[in-house]
């Protein structure tokens, strides 16, 4: 048998997962260019934390606010804000900054709401002793900031946050359906925007890419005004630093880009455009997407895959998501003909003979992200997927294993 390890269980003690393979096919890794890129040690998070982009130190830039907040992303991001804070933390305390005066806020969007747990994972015990820790709330508590000109988005954020004269935020910045990359102003837009704001962006961005297919989708960022809306939104709010992280397939922290907003973050998506690269490939029999840094938003791995299988192939998705699929009150089922007013149910395209979403951990309601048809299977037990595969496909039979499919993406031809 050919064994494969891919990354599993990025927030539950990551570990290696061996997916085991026929010999006789012709199987290959297609990992992204920075896959396997070292982490870096906490001397030199703290040396860029301590040169930031476009503007002061932050022990300087902070000198005489009041109240400070800091951003961070929620579970359906890989980032390790944990190991940023420290480095913060001495800066705000180097500008005179009390613990009383600081709080951190989870900037969730429209996902469900997180508990201590979480925030744990996310900031480490310490933070969680020193310092108060808070959801984002998008059905209420947003003020009004104004309004983008580019989709003319109505921008009400987070009231909590508004209240805060130093606004730090902590990201990643990886593919995105939407947003070509993440990171930069999502963490406001629609990190800890009001759910009308969030819906109406949303609508836009859709919209938008309806008219134009070329201007949106994984890694596709320059021409796609979809991060111009939320950038306008960020300025708006006010957002002082932004930390703008690349990661490796094991969502460690690679390389920092830290400062102000537009100049740190074109910084970062320079970098994450080759980071993230991956070779493009077509015609495989068969494909194999795994889940990891957004394992609880497993469908984002899917169109890598799509674009490499070949007529009646078949895909796997693996979703080794212990919690399931994220709730999305924008997008996600609330019952059987339930759902959030963007409704996501895109159908498996056409040329793809079967779906096979691989869990461990059964979830019937999550499965409504993905489908429910004859060409779609759910399937628990590796040994099952592969007798499904094996029942097809032959000797010979072709194979791409994409180990971060969700935050991977190839250069459009």
């Amino acid at each position: 048998m050919n064994i494969i390890k891919v990354p599993q269980l990025a927030w539950y003690e990551p570990k290696e997962f061996a997916l085991s393979l026929p010999d006789e096919w012709q199987v290959e890794v297609k990992n992204m260019t920075g896959y396997n890129r070292p982490p870096l040690n906490p001397d030199e998070i703290k040396a860029a934390i301590n040169a930031p982009i476009g503007i002061p130190p932050i022990r300087d830039f902070a000198k005489g606010k009041k109240d400070v907040v800091i951003l961070f992303d929620d579970m359906a991001r890989v980032t390790r804000a944990g190991e940023i804070v420290p480095s913060i933390l001495e800066e705000l305390a180097a500008a005179g900054i009390p613990d009383r005066s600081i709080r951190f806020v989870m900037a969730l969007g429209c996902h469900g709401a997180r508990d201590r747990r979480d925030f744990a994972k996310k900031l480490g015990e310490e933070v969680l002793a020193r310092f108060p820790v808070y959801n984002h709330n998008p059905f209420g508590n947003c003020t009004y900031v104004g309004t983008t000109t580019t989709f003319g988005t109505k921008v009400y954020v987070n009231e909590e946050v508004m209240k805060c004269d130093f606004k730090i935020a902590i990201g990643s910045v990886v593919p995105h359906p939407l947003n070509g990359f993440g990171g930069g102003g999502k963490i406001i837009l629609p990190g800890i925007t009001s759910f009308e704001t969030t819906k109406y962006n949303h609508m836009m961005i859709r919209t938008t890419r309806e008219k134009s297919q070329s201007i949106a989708g994984m890694g596709i960022f320059d021409n796609d005004p979809a991060h111009l809306d939320s950038e306008e939104a960020a300025t708006l709010a006010g957002l002082d630093v932004v930390i703008n992280c690349i990661v490796n397939m094991w969502g460690e922290t690679v390389a920092i880009f830290v400062g102000a907003l537009k100049p740190a973050y074109a910084a970062a998506i320079q970098e994450a455009k080759t980071n993230n690269l991956t070779p493009k490939v077509e015609g495989k029999d068969i494909v194999i997407a795994n889940t990891f840094a957004k394992v609880n938003e497993a469908w984002i791995g899917l169109p890598i895959a799509y674009s490499a299988v070949k007529p009646k192939g078949d895909v796997v998705l693996i979703a080794n998501s212990p919690e399931g699929q994220v709730t999305h009150y924008l997008i996600g089922p609330f019952g059987r003909t339930s759902w959030g007013p963007q409704v996501r149910k895109p159908p498996v395209p056409k040329h793809i003979n079967r779906l096979i979403v691989y869990t461990e951990y059964s979830d019937l309601a999550s499965r409504a992200y993905f489908g429910e048809s004859r060409n779609v299977l759910y399937l628990c037990k590796w040994d099952d997927v592969l007798q499904a595969l094996q029942e097809v496909h032959g000797k010979g039979s072709t194979v791409a294993v994409y180990p971060n499919a969700e935050i991977q993406y190839c250069v459009q031809q």
